[in-house]
């Protein structure tokens, strides 16, 4: 990808941070992710915006049962995750609800 240098005003402290935080070279890198991030929540808000006024505002049930489906997907994540780590033979840990977990 091409690019072009634009100059940009920040809050000092919040742009030495940043630089304090990624070191020499990353700055630039930083805000272009952090820019990237942010098309793409203005997008998704687009299209929330958009299906709402196409189909109504989401219940609370059916925003119940949305959140409910992404810990569920979470989870088996999680689980896929641990069987790899005990196929590669990487050692795991019970954690404290009885649930294997992956050794610190």
């Amino acid at each position: 990808m091409a690019t072009k240098k634009y100059t940009v005003t920040l809050p000092e402290e919040l742009a030495e941070a940043i630089r304090a935080e990624v070191g020499p070279g990353g700055f630039s890198r930083y805000v272009t992710h952090a820019i990237e991030r942010q098309r793409e929540q203005d997008r998704l808000g687009e299209a929330v915006a958009w299906w709402e006024e196409e189909y109504g505002e989401a219940t609370e049930a059916e925003l119940a049962e949305a959140e409910a489906e992404r810990r569920e997907i979470e989870h088996r994540h999680a689980e896929l995750a641990r069987a790899q780590r005990v196929a590669a033979g990487e050692p795991v840990e019970v954690t404290p609800e009885g649930q294997r977990g992956a050794a610190a």
